[in-house]
């Protein structure tokens, strides 16, 4: 473990010895016995008040102030619903997109965007990685969705949510807009952030949203893990969310990925001191409310407490009952995406429906990778889709980080797009990208269709019904090929950008093309229409490039698609593989996996004899077990 780590560690610990003096103390120490059912057995003060809203701003303005740097500054609820924007007197009112990677062109980098979507993004992001078994912040986020895992390891594969930025985007239909009177969850305005500054916020254990904020003028990452940074956007979050707290038991930096443990904050010294301001004292001399158009008027509202309808997340009293399920709902307490018959005639309402049950019971049986206390069963999104992209069920366990329900489509939606034999003239035929940038940058997506083709010496590539699953299609977006082989830089994977000219996380490839001018429209005008991310319906939310969605075949035939995700990506592609391999045994239909000769792993790039990746399960993964290769049959 590196010193920065143990750095890391010796902070929180200091952090608990402040807090347990007064600031919230009770709220670090206390929550540290919830593992995902606290909400559900919760009462309605499990959520974010106006009086908490209060709070949260009223404590991070007092950090701002004291560090002579003004803020934008957002509150969010759990499930997105944006509760307040206050911008400080003298604030940025736009920031900058960098990567920190100098000399590069194209994508979003050098983009101005609003402050107070940054804002927004952040908070959200901070909400909804989190649970109430794992707490992560957009500097987590950073450390897992860039080229190496982590960032400057030379030599390790790409992050293992590479791509997950380019979610929970306004263009989705699965992620909803609450100026059109729906229900959460809500749509984030720049996708997933990694620019530290987003927190969760905790309740005696209870996840109940997030607070993000803007002192600087750049929307970037923390390329360089091997430091402790003093960034005041996070200091003044840290600040705004003391009584809110996570648990240190659930933080981050307590919990390992591939042997590595992951980031949460750096240095959060408070510069306040004395007793914090009430937020009704501020006069405007320090700042206001602000209106977001499409997000938040100019006034503080409540949250609504996670699981009760009102949230757009309830119990399930349908299908899923006795696996505690929960779905999405709408304004009458619809579910949204009940179970129902593929709109092309390929899956039967009962094969779905029995698909979602078996893998809704083998994350019971999974142990969690990414939650605390260890040992804890996996919390994840699970989705089918058909031919067509159409989103045939959708459902969750209780306490999945609630980014998994749009990634669980996005990547059942991109397993059935990729396998499609229609694949290469879809993507081909899209129009022209232009990026807003100075000068404009255009992409025609054609391009890597042509790559892939040449890069696997196989002339008719995505029109030969080959079956993919977003671990396999991971394996050709990442900027160096093979992934994490930085020696090859001058050889990126045909679905990405060149790493040495052009790569970064706001320039990543096809995945972030196909959905930019849908959401450089939203950013600009946030009342644009939600419709497509992409012009392709069998990927209308986008497409996500990290595993967990396999494609459905009956015999040899396409006929959808599942996907998985919350809790652990190899976790994701298991329950994925055995609620597919199990179900179709349950319900002797003809259903299974592809057929091994169309599979990718038959794939043997550059001809050096190693073969794309198709789905990685974990080693002995069952709580209370010791089976091991369990997916070894597939």
């Amino acid at each position: 473990m590196r010193s920065h780590h143990a750095l890391a560690a010796v902070l929180s610990v200091v952090a608990l010895l402040v807090t347990s003096c007064g600031g919230g103390g009770d709220a670090v120490v206390g929550n540290a016995g919830c593992s995902g059912s606290c909400a559900a057995a919760g009462t309605s003060a499990d959520r974010l008040s106006a009086v908490d809203v209060e709070r949260v701003l009223a404590q991070a303005i007092a950090e701002a102030s004291a560090r002579a740097n003004p803020a934008t500054l957002a509150v969010v609820d759990r499930t997105g619903r944006v509760l307040a924007v206050y911008r400080m007197v003298s604030a940025t009112t736009t920031v900058t997109v960098r990567s920190g990677r100098s000399g590069l062109v194209g994508g979003l980098e050098g983009l101005a965007l609003p402050s107070e979507l940054a804002a927004i993004s952040k908070a959200l992001t901070g909400a909804y990685l989190s649970s109430e078994g794992n707490a992560f912040s957009t500097r987590t986020a950073s450390q897992i969705v860039q080229e190496n895992f982590s960032p400057g390891e030379v030599g390790s594969p790409a992050g293992p949510l590479f791509g997950v930025q380019f979610s929970q985007l306004s263009c989705s239909d699965v992620m909803t807009r609450e100026s059109d009177g729906s229900l959460g969850p809500h749509r984030s305005p720049l996708g997933f952030s990694a620019d530290p500054g987003g927190l969760p916020l905790y309740k005696a254990g209870v996840l109940v949203g997030g607070i993000g904020v803007v002192a600087d003028s750049i929307y970037g990452l923390d390329r360089n893990v091997d430091d402790i940074d003093h960034d005041d956007d996070e200091a003044i979050a840290a600040a705004g969310a003391i009584g809110f707290e996570a648990a240190l038991d659930r933080r981050a930096d307590r919990i390992l990925v591939d042997g590595r443990s992951l980031r949460y904050v750096d240095n959060v010294d408070a510069k306040a001191t004395g007793a914090t301001p009430s937020f009704a004292s501020l006069s405007t001399s320090v700042g206001r409310l602000i209106a977001v158009n499409g997000y938040v008027p100019a006034s503080i509202r409540e949250g609504a407490r996670f699981g009760d309808a009102v949230s757009g997340i309830r119990a399930d009293t349908v299908d899923f009952v006795a696996l505690g399920a929960h779905v999405l709902v709408d304004a009458a307490n619809k579910n949204r995406f009940a179970p129902r018959a593929g709109s092309d005639g390929g899956l039967t309402e009962r094969e779905v429906r029995e698909l979602m049950r078996n893998a809704l019971t083998v994350a019971g049986l999974a142990r969690a990778q990414i939650r605390r206390p260890l040992g804890t069963a996996a919390q994840v999104n699970i989705s089918v889709v058909d031919t067509k992209g159409e989103l045939l069920g959708l459902v969750r366990t209780a306490d999945a980080p609630m980014f998994g329900a749009d990634v669980a489509v996005q990547k059942a939606r991109s397993a059935v797009l990729f396998s499609s034999a229609n694949a290469a003239s879809a993507i081909a035929a899209l129009p022209t990208v232009t990026y807003p940038t100075t000068p404009p940058q255009t992409v025609a997506l054609g391009r890597y269709v042509s790559a892939m083709r040449a890069l696997l010496s196989l002339p008719n590539s995505l029109a030969d019904g080959t079956a993919y699953t977003s671990r396999a299609l991971g394996n050709l977006a990442r900027p160096f090929f093979p992934d994490g082989i930085n020696g090859r830089a001058a050889s990126p994977g045909p679905l990405s950008t060149p790493f040495v000219t052009a790569w970064s996380p706001f320039n990543m490839g096809l995945q972030q093309d196909l959905i930019a001018g849908a959401l450089v429209a939203a950013v600009f005008d946030p009342t644009t229409p939600a419709g497509s991310c992409t012009g392709l319906p069998q990927a209308r939310n986008g497409i996500q490039l990290f595993p967990g969605g396999i494609p459905i075949y009956r015999g040899s035939v396409l006929v959808g698609a599942i996907g998985v995700s919350g809790d652990g990506v190899d976790q994701d592609d298991m329950i994925a593989a055995l609620g597919l391999q199990r179900g179709a045994a349950a319900l002797a239909t003809g259903l299974n996996h592809a057929p091994a000769a169309i599979r990718a792993d038959q794939i043997a790039p550059l001809g050096e004899g190693s073969r794309l990746r198709y789905v990685q399960c974990p080693q002995a993964p069952f709580i209370n077990s010791e089976e091991s290769n369990v997916c070894g049959a597939l």
